[in-house]
């Protein structure tokens, strides 16, 4: 009995997809359906025979089997391995043609793909070991190439096939996606190397350059070279090359490397370097030496050594109970003397009655909270200073000192006899004595990216008539919720610790002033007599800055704000405008401050219950295992 093709069973193809199987069972069963044919055994045993076919054809493995013994002639028709077999043995007529033999012939071309790949891969590793383009990886490459277009052109049906299959294009579509995937996150890490955003957490900003580092750096005009002498293996070699990452990063003025003194003893010689962990910074012929710190303050402070082509001098005038730069006290400002000379300028004393003039090399005159008035003859030296051009900053208290304050309102400022207080500051447990600064002037470069908070302890007023043209502005101004007291400072009583509006002035009330005195070089006129013509002298511009309080820049306060105020009022005086920012603060420890309660309960969480818990558990453990023993 011959047995029917499930193919011609199912009325299908041999190379239909299961799509179109599946199609054709469902109409074939609903053809053949008992309901459909009652009393049909033909329509029956029909059915039975497409339930079969589906089986098989339905399944890729039973239906890949199947194919295996299916054998196609020359006419296109199908037939099974054993129908074959019975037709040769009832004698019926063989086909004369010869065997197909293309698989065959096929199969010989089949390692073609591989030995391509294999000629592809040989060149492309000849030419990167060379690192020539010569004739060896050209013959490779091109020998390859051909085989490749042999093997598509000999086996190009299949290829086609195996193109069209609903998995390929799949298959093809997710590797389409999935190199899309690759390409956006590639571009995004590119672009992250240079438009980089981060985000420093820490209180301090301690894993950030400060502005004033930044500022600095902006402004090299001609090269720097930081050279770090660090063993590979040294743990802190990470910090520094993150540091100096930085310092590159925001600008291409500076560069920087690392030696390995174990490594490079030449280089090592070269420099005289003795130790490790030292950073030299070089510019031109110049150099200076960090020595065993990863610190952004100390790096930052010798590259403005090693720019600096002169060195500003600060005089601070004694004699009159000022406030001494050599006393370590809270009331002392040996703080300001470090931060200055820390900016590469040098810090001096001079008694003005000791000399004739203030010195010629005086960047910055500082009248830091007299006690006492000052002799009209010092009064004149100061202002023979700033008329040539000199600047003087003046600290003065409350209270007394008639002389000064009558002096300085000759050149507009206006001191008032007063005492300021403030209810802003009692926010964060200080004094309502201790006024806070939160209104800056945007117009001046003193103030004009100055955004922190300031303390003046125990301040009067200081107010000037703003006129820009004479660079005259009232720079820093109190709170709204502060009010000046006008009154003798020994006369207070309680109820002045409460504003009236009957009696005291309500804030803001400015407390840090400025002017500008126009000093004339040579005579006002001068003949010029080649020309016949008369020409203005040449002008310049002394400059006086006025603060009402000179204990927010002692000891006890020169922090953070108070610091950073000081530093930008006498770089700007000095005409140092590149130093005029915020400075990096110094890490510091973080300690974690509890209450009695607190504590107790950390001690029995930690040192008592925790413990006691665990050798508990660890005893019942214990006795339950040997129990069961």
């Amino acid at each position: 009995m011959t047995k029917k093709n499930l193919y011609d069973v199912l009325q299908v193809n041999r190379n239909a997809d299961p799509e179109t199987i599946r199609a054709a069972y469902k109409s074939l069963v609903q053809r053949y359906h008992p309901d459909k044919n009652p009393n049909n055994q033909d329509a029956e045993k029909h059915l039975k025979e497409i339930n079969g076919a589906y089986e098989v054809l339905s399944d890729p493995v039973k239906r890949a089997g199947y194919d295996a013994t299916l054998v196609e002639s020359d006419d296109g028709v199908v037939t099974s391995n054993n129908q074959s077999k019975q037709s040769r043995a009832s004698g019926r007529p063989k086909n004369d043609a010869p065997p197909n033999n293309k698989g065959a012939a096929k199969g010989l071309f089949a390692p073609m793909g591989l030995l391509a790949v294999f000629l592809l891969i040989a060149g492309g590793i000849t030419y990167a070991i060379t690192g020539e383009m010569g004739n060896l990886p050209l013959s490779l490459i091109w020998f390859g190439l051909l085989v490749l277009l042999l093997f598509f052109y000999t086996y190009f049906p299949e290829i086609r096939e195996f193109i069209t299959k609903r998995s390929t294009k799949y298959a093809f579509n997710t590797a389409v996606m999935s190199l899309v995937f690759f390409v956006i996150i590639a571009l995004i890490a590119g672009m992250s190397v240079k438009y980089k955003v981060r985000v420093d957490l820490t209180q301090d900003n301690r894993y950030t350059l400060s502005a004033h580092t930044v500022k600095i750096l902006k402004a090299l005009k001609e090269d720097v070279e930081a050279i770090a002498f660090y063993r590979g293996d040294q743990r802190t070699r990470q910090a520094m090359s993150d540091l100096l990452s930085e310092y590159s990063y925001h600008s291409p003025k500076f560069s920087f490397r690392f030696v390995d003194p174990d490594r490079d003893p030449i280089e090592t010689a070269k420099y005289e370097i003795t130790s490790y962990r030292t950073t030299i910074l070089k510019h031109g012929d110049k150099k200076e030496i960090v020595e065993g710190t990863e610190s952004e303050n100390r790096l930052t402070n010798s590259l403005l050594k090693l720019l600096s082509k002169d060195i500003k001098v600060f005089y601070f005038v004694s004699g009159h109970g000022e406030k001494r730069i050599d006393s370590k006290e809270e009331n002392g400002y040996s703080y300001v003397k470090e931060a200055i000379e820390r900016e590469n300028h040098q810090v001096r004393d001079l008694a003005l009655v000791n000399v004739e003039k203030v010195p010629e090399d005086a960047a910055v005159l500082v009248v830091s909270g007299p006690e006492a008035d000052y002799l009209p003859s010092e009064l004149d030296k100061i202002t023979a200073f700033v008329r040539k051009g000199g600047r003087a900053l003046f600290m003065v208290d409350p209270g007394g000192l008639p002389k000064i304050a009558g002096y300085l309102g000759g050149f507009g400022f206006e001191l008032g006899n007063d005492l300021i207080f403030d209810k802003t500051s009692q926010v964060s447990g200080s004094s309502i004595a201790i006024p806070v600064v939160v209104q800056y002037d945007k117009n001046h470069p003193v103030t004009r990216e100055f955004e922190q908070f300031t303390f003046f302890p125990f301040a009067r007023s200081v107010h000037i008539k703003e006129d820009p043209a004479k660079g005259s502005y009232d720079l820093a101004k109190t709170s709204d919720k502060s009010w000046a007291v006008t009154s003798d400072i020994k006369k207070l009583t309680r109820e002045d610790e409460e504003f009236n509006a009957g009696k005291h002035k309500r804030g803001p009330i400015s407390v840090v002033a400025v002017t500008a005195v126009e000093v004339s070089l040579g005579d006002n006129k001068t003949k010029d007599i080649k020309a016949g013509a008369e020409q203005d002298s040449l002008k310049t511009w002394g400059k006086f800055l006025v603060v009402g309080d000179s204990d927010f820049a002692s000891n006890k306060f020169m922090k953070a704000g108070n610091k950073d105020f000081l530093l930008n009022m006498l770089n700007w005086l000095a005409e140092e405008h590149v130093l005029i920012s915020v400075r990096k603060k110094e890490p510091g420890l973080t300690p974690l401050l509890m209450t009695p309660v607190q504590g107790k309960t950390v001690f029995w969480l930690s040192v008592v219950i925790v413990p006691s818990l665990l050798l508990v558990t660890g005893l019942g453990i214990t006795a339950r295992r040997r129990r069961g023993a």
